[in-house]
């Protein structure tokens, strides 16, 4: 489902109606975060947000996981594999398994190190540490309450911030922002930064949280490869107006495009909508590694994705060495 568009605006009627919702949720939410998690005998880096949907938290995890990779540790990814249907905790291959079991996110990590999805955490960081784990990158839990975080990584999308700042359901906050802020051990800002996100950094920097900007910037080799070429771009994310931009910011015409909801599972017909559209005009088909991974592992699809081509993003931090620092002082 998309996000009601009223928890990107200054809160009105449909938000004050669903406040007294929103406060039992946000109690209950909130009382959850403050209870201690197990330690598991391996440190736990959890990279998260405090809204429902997506900020870029896959691309930040890559990133960490890379860093921890290339500084000797044997690094595991540890998911719920939303979107998919296995409880866990299992260890991905993506030989084996698709996106409707074990969801899109896990098939990308898993490309870079071990991948475990697990509902429960603590069984599948526990996965992790039997198989040789020496570091667990979590993607997505910060609210979870059940296993311990050594660092806990917020992600803040520039754009939308967290938009009217209220707690589900009348708002897009998993919880009270000030039971969030106090668990936070630094907030990492993607993208541009819009008068949307400033309340939340505001926040951040009055209690003393370190905050880092980072950029998505597109793989150099796709985008030359595309270069005088005009494409439709579609997305099932979370923001796909924010994949939108990242092709238009690499000088890639798309003067079609269409967005679906986040972790979209494509039916054959939609796929051949739009390779109808856009052979009709002549464009190249493009879209997300998320939206490509989900399409590659359905059966009915594969046949049927000739010529999709994936636009890779990769996440650059300022001043990266001094995020790795604080991250290796909690190690």
């Amino acid at each position: 489902m998309h996000d009601p568009d009223f928890w990107w605006q200054p809160p009105g009627f449909a938000a004050a109606l669903l406040a007294p919702v929103a406060a039992i949720y946000g109690a209950i939410s909130g009382g959850r975060m403050r209870k201690a998690g197990m330690k598991i005998g391996v440190p736990v880096i959890c990279i998260g947000n405090f809204t429902v949907g997506g900020a870029g938290k896959t691309p930040a995890a890559l990133a960490i996981g890379r860093w921890l990779i290339e500084a000797g540790r044997s690094v595991f990814f540890l998911s719920r594999g939303y979107g998919g249907d296995f409880e866990g905790p299992v260890r991905v291959d993506p030989a084996r398994h698709g996106a409707a079991e074990v969801g899109d996110e896990p098939l990308l990590l898993a490309r870079t190190a071990p991948t475990i999805v697990a509902r429960d955490r603590v069984a599948g960081a526990r996965m992790a540490r039997a198989a040789g784990a020496t570091a667990v990158v979590m993607d997505d839990g910060f609210q979870n309450p059940s296993l311990h975080k050594e660092f806990a990584l917020v992600v803040v999308d520039g754009q939308r911030g967290i938009g009217n700042g209220r707690v589900f359901p009348a708002g897009p906050l998993r919880a009270p922002l000030a039971a969030q802020i106090e668990r936070a051990d630094a907030l990492l800002v993607v993208g541009k930064i819009s008068d949307a996100a400033r309340p939340v950094l505001e926040t951040a920097s009055a209690h003393r949280i370190p905050l880092f900007h980072g950029e998505l910037v597109p793989d150099d080799v796709v985008v030359a490869g595309l270069r005088g070429r005009r494409v439709l771009a579609f997305a099932g994310i979370a923001s796909p107006e924010k994949f939108f931009a990242t092709v238009a910011a690499a000088g890639i015409a798309a003067p079609v495009t269409r967005g679906f909801p986040d972790h979209h599972r494509y039916s054959a017909a939609e796929i051949e909508d739009l390779r109808a559209r856009a052979a009709a005009v002549g464009l190249v088909l493009l879209t997300t590694e998320k939206d490509l991974a989900r399409m590659t592992a359905d059966e009915e699809l594969a046949m049927k994705i000739d010529g999709i081509r994936a636009l890779p993003v990769w996440l650059n931090i300022e001043k990266e060495a001094e995020l790795h620092r604080l991250i290796a002082a909690k190690l």
